[in-house]
């Protein structure tokens, strides 16, 4: 029981934690005053996956789970799955862009707006803003910081330096965790450029990165990567069997996130192309099959060869 109940920390990233929820709950008390009921009770919902997704982060760093994570390998899987992938779909599911933006006063709001609209660097912000929120930048860039912090080299030099650790390692994670599910899970006012064939392919590109960097953690290797597991006081799980163990963790816990998703991005794919052999022959590259019925009305429609 002493696993659950020690080790816990107050991280200074609880005060941003803080900080954050009472700007996200003055934000919805401004905007409550000029919207209708029914608007209202959607943003208090989406407030609630919105806080969720800040508890996992919390979890992850201020919990037992931080501490553990530091003594075993497979801990600290479980503490990159939820900064990375549990914690940044709920915040973009939460959409909490809008009251964090009203949290700010009307004249500072006015100012960044006319900053970023007329201001001598907007055009380059706005270019700037559309590549970084485009779809092909989320997927590399997190798809990247997911490999090179698994790297040996990287991450070593974070275990041994916390603020590596928590502000480049974590913080990269949340970031490109947030822009890559942008792409997927709607988050008004941002809108989705991506297309359901597009997305699919993100998701199950990205599990099988998770399960290629797994499947390189310990089948594909006979030695544990990371120096800093190799002497842990305390600690009588071998190094290579603990690397073993997180790997699983990654590459089966990958099936918790990546699954759900793709059920959702079929079922959008199949409402927008009208039946899942449209789904499959977009994915094809086919063009959809002509129905017989059609064929018959362009032949009675069609002018007389004679």
């Amino acid at each position: 029981m002493h696993y659950v109940t020690q080790h816990w920390r107050v991280d200074p990233f609880v005060i941003v934690v803080a900080v954050i929820v009472v700007a996200h709950e003055v934000g919805l008390a401004r905007l409550r005053g000029r919207s209708d009921p029914a608007r209202t009770r959607r943003r208090r919902l989406h407030s609630l996956a919105f806080y969720a997704g800040l508890g996992f982060l919390l979890l992850a760093v201020a919990s037992p789970v931080d501490y553990w994570g530091g003594r075993y390998f497979f801990v600290h899987m479980i503490e990159h799955l939820l900064i990375a992938f549990y914690a940044p779909i709920l915040i973009v599911f939460g959409a909490p862009w809008l009251p964090l933006a009203f949290a700010l006063p009307v004249g500072a709001r006015r100012r960044i707006g006319r900053f970023v609209m007329l201001g001598p660097w907007s055009g380059g912000l706005r270019r700037t803003g559309r590549l970084v929120t485009g779809p092909w930048f989320a997927l590399i860039s997190f798809n990247a910081v997911m490999v090179v912090w698994h790297l040996p080299g990287p991450f070593d030099l974070a275990q041994r330096n916390e603020p590596v650790h928590i502000w480049l390692m974590h913080g990269s994670f949340v970031v490109t965790g947030v822009l890559f599910w942008l792409q997927i899970v709607p988050s008004h006012p941002f809108r989705t450029r991506a297309t359901p064939i597009w997305q699919a392919g993100a998701v199950i590109s990205t599990n099988i990165l998770m399960f290629v960097l797994a499947m390189s953690m310990s089948i594909l290797t006979a030695t544990s990567w990371y120096a800093v597991y190799a002497h842990v006081p305390g600690v009588t799980l071998s190094p290579f069997a603990d690397q073993q163990i997180g790997a699983a963790i990654l590459w089966i816990c990958g099936d918790f996130w990546a699954v759900p998703a793709l059920v959702v991005i079929i079922k959008r794919a199949i409402d927008q192309e009208g039946s899942l052999s449209g789904v499959l022959e977009r994915l094809s590259h086919r063009g959809p099959a002509v129905d017989p019925a059609d064929f018959r009305t362009a032949r009675s429609g069609a002018p007389d060869a004679h």
